[in-house]
């Protein structure tokens, strides 16, 4: 995949981040991320020996220094806060390595009125949770599009659910599913594949009129081996990270911002990607960063996608248009799936009950006494 110069320099620290990872593969993550073993190699060289300034050609004054006075030290906090207008006293007291306090941070910020008052939100009952490791669960959303002087832009954004680690933030045209494809074609390439995506329900990933129902995009998805999963219609809070993630990315960048297209706006995107993913203390992992958790993904991205092969056992039947046959009787199905073979199995603990698989996935369960059509 070739890189864009806009992001280059963030791409050589994520391939740093990741090659340095105990038992990283570092050959496959040189061909996923299309660069040679050579030059990854002269980059860990640079990195052990200068750090990051080995990547490139600007120098970078430290965050913190044990000699600071307290008027650099306030002016470091002021920096910062301008820099990142959302960050609070905690984040900015991590990033300058605790040698101040949030308390004093916040107290500074005042003092240089710098902290506006609250937005007042209705308060929700929520509980933590989160997979046990990354790549687990992917949550995929597109945040509501805005404008630019040449059109629509609607940002796609994927996050990994157990390190908060962003995998995309793409500023697309559309929502059609031959863009998704493209995007996130490039982000297996990159990362490898999950375990599983969360979606809400709607296009093109879902349909709003039959929750769950798979659409052309999903029906790719899972041909993939990737299972789906969707919120529960009216609960953004089920791809909570995501929201959560998107409330960040409106507060650092979009708030106050107009693009003139969607080559700037991705040039904002990936500038403030970077932030997140590298510098941005996150308060739910313990003031890490999501980078420390996050690992790509053993399961590579393949090229060519082979047939499904079903159980000995299976009662295999063809999708047409948006129905199936099953003896003698007519069922509904996903219009995605025309064309592709599905799998019926019955349940044990009934004589007329049917879970109906599309590879791996659950699709529905059917009744033979009532069937979709006819008697």
């Amino acid at each position: 995949m070739p890189w864009n110069t806009r992001d280059t320099m963030s791409l050589k620290e994520e391939f740093i981040a990741l090659a340095l990872q105990p038992d990283s593969n570092k050959r496959e993550l040189c061909r996923r991320f299309g660069i040679s073993p050579q030059t990854a190699y002269k980059w860990l060289k640079r990195y052990a020996q200068q750090g990051r300034e080995g990547l490139h050609e600007q120098s970078r004054r430290p965050l913190s220094s044990p000699r600071r006075t307290p008027p650099e030290l306030e002016t470091e906090v002021v920096a910062l806060r301008q820099a990142h207008p959302a960050w609070g006293g905690r984040k900015i007291s991590h990033v300058l390595r605790r040698c101040i306090a949030p308390s004093t941070v916040t107290n500074v910020l005042h003092r240089h009125t710098l902290i506006l008052p609250p937005e007042k939100e209705a308060k929700k009952p929520w509980q933590r949770f989160e997979h046990e490791a990354p790549n687990d669960l992917w949550q995929m959303d597109f945040k509501g599009y805005f404008p630019t002087q040449q059109g629509q832009c609607h940002p796609l954004t994927v996050v990994d659910d157990h390190s908060r680690f962003n995998l995309a933030i793409q500023a697309c045209a559309n929502e059609r599913k031959e863009t998704v494809q493209e995007k996130l074609t490039e982000i297996f390439r990159r990362y490898g594949l999950p375990a599983r995506i969360n979606t809400d329900n709607g296009s093109p990933w879902g349909s709003p009129r039959n929750p769950g129902e798979l659409s052309e995009l999903g029906v790719w998805l899972v041909r993939l081996g990737i299972r789906l999963s969707f919120s529960r219609p009216y609960h953004p809070q089920t791809n909570g990270k995501n929201e959560r993630f998107h409330r960040a990315l409106k507060a650092e960048v979009l708030k106050g911002k107009h693009f003139h297209d969607l080559v700037e706006a991705q040039a904002a995107f990936d500038q403030w990607r970077e932030i997140y993913n590298h510098h941005r203390p996150h308060e739910a992992l313990g003031y890490q960063v999501p980078m420390e958790r996050y690992r790509p993904s053993p399961w590579s991205f393949p090229e060519e996608l082979e047939d499904f092969e079903y159980a000995m056992d299976d009662e295999v039947t063809k999708v047409y248009h948006s129905r199936f046959r099953f003896r003698k009787r007519y069922f509904r199905i996903a219009k995605g799936l025309a064309g592709h073979l599905i799998a019926i199995r019955p349940r044990p603990d009934s004589e007329v009950l049917y879970d109906v698989y599309f590879c791996h996935q659950l699709l529905r369960t059917i009744d033979l006494n009532n069937p979709d059509y006819g008697p």
